[in-house]
């Protein structure tokens, strides 16, 4: 069992930026690939960014050049640093764990809302 903790979402303007954290229960390298997905009212779970065991990372087209996915292998957590937001950008934003065997965790989610 996998348990993933996400924070840092919140309120913000248009323009701003918010940095979101999610922390494992267990080391990065037993995870195959960590993504942060989101989740707008009324729409499908969307991928908005992951990283693979190995460093490599993928962007969906709506945030490339706006958003970049970390991590800290000590703290065994991921990031997702988020400029230029826009109202489109609000969601709930959810972290996801592959495992080398295919199977997913879930974490809980953070509200992002983006707003003047």
């Amino acid at each position: 069992q996998v348990q993933l903790v996400e924070s840092g979402g919140g309120l913000v303007q248009p323009g701003g930026s918010l940095r979101l954290s999610c922390a494992a229960s267990v080391s990065l390298f037993n995870i195959n690939t960590m993504g942060w997905y989101r989740q707008a009212p009324g729409k499908e779970r969307e991928l908005v960014a992951s990283i693979t065991a190995g460093g490599v990372t993928n962007y969906a087209d709506p945030v490339k050049g706006r958003f970049t996915i970390s991590r800290d292998i000590d703290k065994k957590t991921v990031y997702v640093q988020m400029n230029s937001l826009k109202p489109d950008d609000t969601a709930v934003y959810y972290c996801k764990a592959r495992m080398w065997e295919y199977s997913d965790y879930w974490g809980k989610g953070t509200q992002v809302t983006v707003s003047s």
